[in-house]
């Protein structure tokens, strides 16, 4: 990887979460847009948001309590956020926990180029990038795959992918 696939798009910008009501609103936001699934369900609309607060809640309480030193990250686009991405760098690897972008962010390369950004810090310490995708997402896995990660493991619904940076597979042989 060289330096310049570190270069963002222009006005393209990626900045530590803060506790700050924006934020929050805007992350509160997204998983909600994410949540359409759950607004088929036969139900009262007060009943379904209600569920849909509790699943944001119990993912954040999730990663805290699995990945607690995760970093998180909001995704700007010419200043206005467009997405959220976690991430873990510990265990000798640089752990892709989430990703997501608004609807109207994704498809134009935006989350690739935050990705190739990802891939030059693990390249930078030598380490392993791993992610999970679920099985049936097929543009995120095809994303994956041009971007040189393989299929490492298979628990459906979900496939473990790791990409290594140049010359350090051998190093990591059996991860």
């Amino acid at each position: 990887m060289q330096l310049q696939d570190l270069k963002l798009p222009g006005g393209l910008h990626v900045r530590p979460s803060s506790s700050s009501a924006a934020d929050r609103v805007f992350l509160e936001k997204l998983h909600n847009e994410r949540r359409d699934d759950l607004r088929l369900i036969d139900g009262e609309r007060d009943f379904i948001e209600s569920l849909i607060e509790m699943q944001f809640n119990a993912m954040n309480q999730g990663y805290g309590e699995q990945f607690p030193n995760a970093l998180y990250f909001i995704i700007e686009y010419h200043k206005e956020a467009v997405g959220r991405a976690v991430l873990d760098f510990s265990q000798d690897r640089v752990h892709l926990i989430d990703i997501v972008f608004k609807r109207e962010a994704r498809g134009h390369g935006l989350g690739e180029a935050v990705i190739r950004s990802f891939m030059y810090s693990a390249s930078q310490l030598k380490a392993p990038m791993i992610l999970s995708v679920q099985q049936m997402n097929h543009s995120a896995r095809q994303l994956y795959l041009k971007l040189g990660f393989v299929l490492d493991q298979i628990e459906p619904p979900y496939e473990r992918m790791i990409w290594f940076p140049p010359g350090t597979r051998q190093i990591y042989a059996g991860l």
